[in-house]
């Protein structure tokens, strides 16, 4: 499917955390290399100052797991949707882009509630509301709303923030608790976008 004779048998590959939609690094595969990712589900790519298939993760142990492989409408691009094992740059961040924040630290928050579920921990604030049922948590979520509202009528635009903060978080335990996520969300508003 991948038109390699484009660029002289190798073709930019985007890798995305799957997750978060972050933009992890960019790198290159000829033949051989998109053969291998597809067939491991690691990323690997041809290194261009090795000359070598180099697979991300090798030495570190950072993988980037293979969750989706998008070609571009050209053939001569791959997006690559992963789930970072750690960091993905050689400096230990987690992107090779620096960026001032994580644009999409709300599907972060979501995958952290979701390893909190995942792996219990007493000292886990969202364990031990999980542990108080669904209706604590969709009573959180009402309480938060209801000073969210409080906060955007009469307190400092601080406070305001502080309570969204805090509605969007339990906003996103309640979803979980009940086995949805933002992506259901984003979809039924697109949908109705329409």
């Amino acid at each position: 499917m991948l038109d390699f004779a484009k660029s002289d048998g190798l073709v930019p590959v985007i890798v995305q955390d799957f997750q978060t939609l972050e933009v992890l690094m960019l790198g290159y595969m000829n033949e051989e290399a998109w053969q291998k990712t597809q067939a491991e589900k690691r990323v690997t790519f041809f290194s261009r100052s090795k000359n070598r298939l180099w697979t991300k993760g090798e030495d570190s142990g950072n993988f980037l797991n293979v969750k989706s492989i998008h070609i571009d409408c050209d053939k001569d691009t791959v997006l690559i949707k992963a789930d970072p094992m750690g960091p993905t740059c050689h400096t230990g961040s987690r992107s090779c882009f620096s960026t001032d924040f994580n644009q999409n630290f709300l599907l972060e928050l979501e995958r952290i509630v979701n390893n909190r579920y995942a792996h219990p921990s007493d000292e886990s604030y969202v364990n031990r509301l999980r542990s108080r049922g669904i209706n604590k948590i969709a009573q959180k979520v009402g309480e938060e709303a209801v000073e969210t509202v409080i906060a955007a009528l009469t307190e400092t635009d601080t406070d305001f923030i502080n309570e969204t903060s805090d509605l969007l978080f339990h906003l996103i335990v309640l979803l979980r608790e009940k086995g949805f996520s933002l992506e259901t969300i984003a979809k039924n508003l697109e949908s109705r976008h329409q």
